[in-house]
């Protein structure tokens, strides 16, 4: 059984750091693509960041030369390095997995979810 799950969500002054984590168990990790997406409050799901399994990025341009995501195949786990935050960028992040060999922009293409962590960035 897959598992996902989500860690370094907090409270953050604009300007700040966090990174967030995701230990992946339940099937081999270094084989697939894998995604960050966040929601905030009454807004839909929107894609961050993902990374295939080959180390292909892909950013939204909301994050791009903000946000890093990076991989670290033999402790299974996914990162996402968040600089010069945002208010804009409060909101429950996601990680997420897919069989797809591109780092997709789409939801749809990604099988396994994480239960989200929540990142709040204060103005």
């Amino acid at each position: 059984q897959v598992q996902l799950v989500e860690s370094g969500g907090g409270l953050v002054q604009a300007g700040g750091s966090l990174r967030l984590a995701c230990a992946a168990s339940g099937r081999t990790f270094s084989t697939y693509t894998m995604g960050w997406f966040r929601q905030a409050p009454g807004k839909e799901r929107e894609f961050v960041a993902a990374i295939s399994w080959s180390g292909g990025t892909n950013y939204a341009d909301s994050v791009k030369g903000r946000f890093t995501i990076f991989r670290d195949n033999a402790k299974n786990t996914l990162y996402l390095e968040m600089n010069s935050l945002k208010p804009e960028d409060t909101a429950v992040y996601y990680c997420a997995d897919s069989r797809m060999r591109g780092a997709s922009r789409a939801a749809s293409a990604y099988d396994y979810w994480g239960q989200g962590t929540q990142v709040t960035v204060s103005s």
